[in-house]
């Protein structure tokens, strides 16, 4: 057991859209990443995408739906199997539960490795 920093985490780092481990609950990862710019649309077909906004904003766009503002303070869960893109236009630092081994793209084929900190 053992107290995690969020902040400390964060400032460990200067990539966008690159998730970084910080702890484990249950069979999740939690994660810190910091966006800028968007993401591609994507889907999670077996799990919901968890998003924490810390610091910024971000929006989550939803596709054929509306975008959604998502601020600091405050959370947004995308269900399973909806396709969605975060984005951001300035930098958003977030925070993401997912469970382990789940890409963060939805496809193990363009997903981006999740390093621990």
């Amino acid at each position: 057991m053992k107290t995690v920093n969020l902040a400390e985490k964060l400032a460990l780092f200067d990539s966008h859209w690159d998730p970084k481990v910080v702890a484990d609950y249950n069979d999740n990862e939690i994660m810190v990443v910091k966006f800028q710019g968007a993401f591609p649309f994507h889907l999670h077909e077996n799990t919901d995408d968890f998003f924490l906004v810390l610091e910024g904003e971000m929006v989550m766009d939803i596709e054929g739906g509306a975008a959604h503002p998502v601020r600091t303070g405050e959370l947004f869960v995308v269900p399973k199997g909806v396709t969605h893109r975060p984005r951001a236009e300035h930098e958003c630092k977030v925070l993401l539960i997912e469970p382990k081994g789940e890409p963060n793209s939805g496809d193990p084929a363009t997903a981006a490795a999740k390093n621990r900190i």
